[in-house]
């Protein structure tokens, strides 16, 4: 055996073990929580009313457009502030907030302005149902002003998470988490003498608690914090040099995220349009199944950016070495949790969509299947993203994720189920694969391109 055979999968560096591995978990309960809301918000207003829940997963198909775009930005600043942050320095990382705040404030004004004079024709691009729309517009004319500050609250935490400082995060999802469950089983169902709102109640929770999670952040990060210590001036001190190396990042970063974001609203939008038996409500099946999925696929997300700081971190102290064995052992780490991912979706797809107490029976049958697909395609999601939105862009190529994701979504996967759909006419279960055939396919790209290693660049200055 070739003597460093026994290093080329798992290092032997329990410093990468101690630092990943906290980072991970933490990752992903802050995440799975967040995602717990929505998966609760869908749980309560499908048992209150199908059309209430099916209203509300099309607008949380514009909202997460949206809430991408603001990823995209501090992801950015999370490449760019680990590799400061591996090298100890702070000050340059306090520059990249301001940048951030660019890219997010203009995105809530654009999703305010569509949210407040175009509602419905923004969700009659997914779905022709009036009855659905008019219950998207109530929920989305109230959303709509988490746009105010939302932007402020999510750069405060990618800032933080450039330092592997997320427990502020954590803890701050819990509250939400909470808070947002007991508001809207008050609101939406009128118990304890609250109103009996519906829709409009899950909205108001929403951003009442959105907005509590905003004071608070800001309050923490801007007066207690001893870490960063960021002042109020920060916000508007503008590094030309900085900008630069920020959004030559961010346009690729962005522009990514927005071509993720909208892919997947165009997922709901030929689900929508299919047709199908009276009985059968597709949008609400996928729904169900595509929520149970992502609060699985948080693993997956959790080690994408857990792999992306301590990545960027080891690139910016500028041992090489490191960064190539710790890019072998995450890969073995991804495909595990991909196992992992696919065998709980499998064991715990049938109790939970149970309690969709208001579907009819055709549509929990196709909620069952279309959630065995995901079974599937969880594998490859959980290899290639943390592979290429982990540990290549978090080595300083992001190029090649814009280019990877322009080619495989918009111009095969898209396009087949496109075809699929309306020229075909596969039933939905073939076309829901189609949809996320990309997850697949994807892995060899990355896999060839991780394991060439031209993706390490330093962007410090």
């Amino acid at each position: 055996m070739h003597p460093i055979a026994a290093n080329n999968f798992l290092t032997r560096d329990k410093t990468f073990y101690k630092e990943f591995f906290p980072l991970f978990f933490l990752l992903i309960i802050q995440n799975a929580l967040l995602f717990s809301v929505n998966f609760a918000d869908n749980i309560m207003l499908g048992d209150y009313n199908v059309a209430s829940m099916t209203g509300v997963a099309v607008v949380n198909q514009v909202h997460f457009i949206y809430q991408q775009i603001l990823a995209g930005a501090g992801e950015a600043m999370v490449v760019l502030g680990s590799q400061y942050h591996g090298q100890n320095r702070r000050e340059p990382i306090k520059k990249l907030l301001p940048l951030t705040l660019v890219i997010n404030y203009s995105t809530g004004l654009l999703f305010f302005i569509l949210a407040s004079f175009f509602p419905a024709s923004v969700l009659g691009i997914f779905t022709k149902d009036p009855d659905i729309i008019a219950e998207g517009v109530k929920y989305f004319s109230i959303l709509k002003f988490t746009y105010l500050f939302f932007p402020m609250t999510m750069a405060l935490y990618y800032i933080f998470r450039s330092i592997q400082a997320v427990k502020v995060s954590f803890y701050m999802s819990i509250f939400t988490l909470v808070a947002n469950c007991s508001l809207n089983y008050i609101l939406i169902y009128g118990r304890f003498g609250a109103p009996e709102l519906g829709v409009t109640g899950a909205a108001i929770g929403t951003v009442a608690v959105r907005f509590m999670e905003f004071a608070a952040v800001a309050f923490i990060f801007f007066v207690k914090d001893k870490d960063l210590r960021l002042k109020l001036k920060d916000l508007f001190t503008f590094d030309r040099n900085m900008a630069k190396d920020y959004f030559r990042q961010a346009r690729y970063f962005v522009v990514v995220a927005a071509i993720f974001g909208a892919s997947t609203a165009i997922h709901t939008a030929i689900l929508g349009n299919m047709q199908s038996g009276e009985n059968v409500n597709i949008i609400a099946a996928n729904s169900a199944a595509s929520t149970l999925f992502q609060f699985f696929k948080v693993i997956a997300i959790g080690s994408a950016a857990a792999s992306a700081v301590i990545i960027g971190k080891t690139v910016g102290r500028g041992d090489i070495g490191k960064v190539k064995e710790y890019a072998r052992t995450l890969q073995i780490i991804f495909l595990c949790i991909g196992v992992f991912t696919s065998v709980m979706l499998l064991t715990l797809r049938l109790p939970v969509l149970g309690l969709y107490g208001d579907f009819s029976p055709e549509t929990l049958e196709l909620a069952k299947s279309l959630t065995l697909v995901f079974c599937v395609t969880c594998i490859g999601t959980a290899y290639q993203m943390p592979v290429l939105a982990g540990i290549v862009r978090g080595g300083g190529d992001s190029r090649f994720i814009f280019y990877n994701d322009l080619i495989s979504i918009w111009c095969i996967m898209l396009p087949f189920s496109f075809l699929a759909a309306f020229i075909f006419r596969w039933p939905p279960v073939a076309v829901v694969f189609c949809l996320n055939s990309d997850q697949l396919f994807k892995c060899g790209a990355a896999f060839i391109k991780c394991n060439k290693y031209r993706w390490i660049k330093k962007l410090t200055r």
